[in-house]
Parts: C-alpha cells; structure tokens; sequence
C-alpha cells in the first residue's frame, strides 16, 4: 500500500474508532438538574455508568492518571509529564441538555439518545455539545499513549457535569487546583469551531476561537401589588407595569462598540471575504465607529458580537384566570460585553425602565472573561498549528464567545484560556446545538483527533518548550 493510501486508511480508521465512542457515550443521557444539590441516586447512577463508559473506551488514560472527583460528577485528571513546569488544561463537558419527551414532534430524524451512525455522522443529543469534543481529545490522548509516548509536561483533563447548569463542578476544580498551587499555562475548553457559512461571502471554512467570552447575568423585573379579585381590576396591575419596563428595555439597546479581538477577527478574514466587504473588513481598525454602529442593523448575531444583550426568557404573574396578580416577574438573560461590567449592564436596565416600581435582583452574574494572547503568543501559534495540521484549508481568527462556557470559571487561574472544538459545523449544525437533530460527520470526528494529537506533540508543547519553564509563559 503506498504511503498516502496508508495515510488515508489510518484517519479513516481513526474516525470510525471516534464515531464508535462517540455513539457510545450519547446512549448515557447525563442530563444535570439545576442548582449545585448533590445529584438524586437515579442522576448519579448515570454519570458514574457515564464515567465506566469513558473507562472503558479510554484505559489507558485513566491508568496513566491521577483522578480526582470535582463538584457533582466531574472529573479532573492529571496525566503526569517530563515535567510539572507549564501544565496544560485541556476541558469538555459530560451533561447534555435535555430532550422534549415528544422528540418525535421536534423534528428528531433519529432518537436523541440512540447515537445513530447514518449517512457518515453520528447522530445525537451530546454530538457536538460537548461529547463529540470530549471523545476526540480523549481518542488523541488514548492513542499517543498507546505507542509509547509521554507527555513534554503535565496534562489536566477537566470534564465538568453540570456546565449546562452554570458550572459548579467547575467551580469546585478551579478551586481545588488553586489550593495546590496549579496555574495551567494553557487552557482549551469548547466554543468556537471550524464553521462554514458564518460569514458573508466566504466559501472556505474559518476556525474561530475564543479568546474571551461575554460576561453573564441572569437578572429579575419583579413588580409588587396587592392583587384582587379580577372583576375590579385597578388602572395599573403590577403585570401591566412589568409590560411597560419589558417594553423600555427593549427599547433602549445597550451602547454597542468594536473590541480589539472583533477588529483582528475581520482583519484577519479579510483576505477570504469577497469585494466590497473584504476590503471594508480589511480596514475595521480605522472603522471601528462606522461598523459598530451597523453591524446591529444587520441581525442579531452581528448585532450581539459589539454590545451587550438583554434576553427576555421568563414570565410570570397570576396563579388563576379570574386573581390579580401580587407579583409579576420577568427574567432577563444578560450577555455581557467584553469591556463591560455586571455594573454597567445593571446601571442601563434601572435607566431604561426609569421605574422605581419596578425592582432589579441579580440572581446569578458572572464578569466577562480576560482577553487572552493572540498573535505572537506561542501558545495562540500552537493552536493554529494544530488547526493547520487538521484543517489547512481553515482561516485561524480569534473571536469573543458570547455564550458561556465552564473556562470561565477556570480564568482566573490561568494566563491564557481559549474556547475551539475542532468540528467542522455548518449553519445547519450550529443551529442544531440545543435543538433538534445535532449531529457530527464521522470524517470531522477524525480530524479532531488529528487537531489534538498536534496540539500536544507540537514544539510548543514538546520538550524543548518544557525546558524553558514557568518564566518562558
């Protein structure tokens, strides 16, 4: 067989040994309730048979490990390196969330939690949130270690239980690294990813990776009054004031502005856009003003990436038809803009509304992330080398994540934390994350494990690297 044949049936080897773990872990629904309670005996049968599964498709990674049980169910995991100098954080997460008992009427093309492998991908709840992520880092580990290699320095593997829950089990690994002195040189969870059709004009695909990621706040509009009997209704009811704050909010979107990593994103696409917006682009630092003031006319994903956002997601008022309510509540989902605050965000709510009646609680918030290294970093080359060596025909920009992931809890002890899943998804896929029908190729699958096993054999992660330190990062 010559060279590239070979070459070519040890990926698709690769791919089909991914795609079967894959298919296995998504038959476990590691769905996680709410809050940071200790998990019902049903909840944690499923991650601990969750946990046996990743045994045993990855034995090798767990007997090289030290394991630690974090939070709820998760996992962190050091495999021990040449040297502790620089370790490396490479993160996914096991719970998924969770599927309407009527699928069949969401439009599922194949039960959410068979793992169907049809047409070339694997089909599923968990595909590419996070399992399919999770599967190929752990398939490029299991497979490094199989002929014999060790790691240049120190690997932390962080499998959070409950990050579609806000993150507790990241929470609690964050802390127990800080106790024991640990600062991952260089970190890796899920956000951005190798995506296609996410820019106008673009044919080839983009590897987009986070760099910091929104800030997010979950905030409550709660009105007060003293209710009733609804046949003598009072010229306000508190529901009604609760309508006109809703009313105010939207209508007073939060200041919207160009950050740095937004400018080096366009800048970078630039060359791959077509005439006229690539040469718009190719000029976003000297148009910052223009562009941030247009990009929120164009929708709402562009109109997202330069200002904070204000979601209404929940209402509440009467308990009855015929009652007046006593209390009416809305909640508000906040992203917060790299640059902004919890401060700042809270400050425009009470200006917009401009009603004393209407009171604000914050029921959780967390700041936006610091902005790590991009260009010139040797950490950022690193991660587009590996994207080069996976997908070289992908554009490498960095970008600001604007939904929330378990890294930011980990941000505050680490210099450089990023957000990649080296999956190929088109728009058909992102839209299938939370919905119905997420699926990813089997092919992707296999590149993933390429992008991982470049990541840690590349020079920045190999021995020479791990000669230089503490002090080299």
């Amino acid at each position: 067989m010559k060279r590239n044949e070979a070459s070519a049936a040890h990926a698709s080897e690769r791919a089909l040994s991914a795609a079967a773990h894959l298919q296995a872990l998504v038959r476990i629904p590691t769905v996680c309730p709410p809050g940071d309670a200790p998990l019902s005996p049903e909840v944690a049968q499923v991650f601990a048979a969750h946990r046996s599964a990743m045994e045993e498709c990855y034995p090798r990674v767990f007997a090289a490990a030290e394991v630690d049980s974090v939070g709820r169910a998760g996992l962190l995991l050091r495999v021990p390196g040449a040297t502790p100098e620089r370790p490396v954080m490479l993160m996914a997460h096991q719970d998924v969330v969770p599927v309407p008992d009527d699928w069949e009427a969401e439009g599922w093309e194949h039960p959410p939690f068979d793992g169907a492998i049809d047409a070339g991908y694997v089909h599923g709840r968990g595909t590419l949130d996070d399992k399919g992520a999770l599967v190929v880092l752990m398939d490029a580990l299991e497979e490094l270690l199989e002929s014999g290699w060790t790691p240049a320095r120190d690997v932390y593997l962080l499998f959070g239980a409950d990050e579609e829950q806000h993150g507790p089990s990241a929470v609690a690994a964050a802390a127990l690294l800080e106790e024991r002195g640990i600062e991952p040189w260089l970190v890796l969870d899920e956000g951005g990813a190798v995506a296609t059709g996410a820019f106008p004009g673009m044919s080839g695909p983009a590897a987009v990776i986070g760099a910091s990621e929104k800030g997010i706040a979950t905030i409550d509009l709660v009105v007060e009054s003293l209710g009733g009997h609804a046949s003598t209704p009072p010229r306000e009811s508190a529901p009604g004031i609760l309508a006109a704050a809703l009313v105010n909010v939207e209508s007073a979107p939060f200041p919207s502005s160009l950050h740095d990593l937004s400018v080096e994103m366009f800048e970078g696409l630039a060359p791959s856009l077509r005439f006229p917006l690539g040469s718009v682009l190719g000029r976003a630092g000297k148009l910052r003003g223009p562009l941030a003031t247009l990009m929120p006319r164009l929708g709402p994903e562009l109109a997202a990436m330069v200002r904070t956002t204000a979601a209404i997601t929940m209402l509440e008022g009467s308990p009855a038809q015929n009652v007046l309510a006593t209390r009416a509540r809305a909640t508000l989902n906040c992203r917060i803009a790299v640059g902004s605050s919890v401060a700042a965000t809270v400050a425009h709510l009470r200006e917009a509304i401009d009603d004393e009646r209407v009171s604000l609680e914050i029921v959780e918030a967390s700041e936006p992330s610091p902005v790590s290294p991009t260009a010139g970093d040797e950490r950022w080359e690193a991660l587009g080398a590996a994207v080069a060596a996976s997908y070289p025909e992908a554009v490498v920009v960095p970008y600001v994540m604007m939904a929330a992931s378990d890294a930011r809890h980990v941000a505050r002890i680490a210099p450089a934390v990023y957000r990649f899943s080296p999956l190929l998804m088109d728009k058909a896929h992102r839209e299938a994350i939370h919905g119905p029908n997420e699926k990813v190729s089997i092919e992707s699958l296999g590149r993933g494990v390429e992008f991982y096993r470049a990541l840690l054999t590349g020079p920045a992660l190999g021995p020479d690297a791990a000669k230089g330190g503490a002090a080299a990062g």
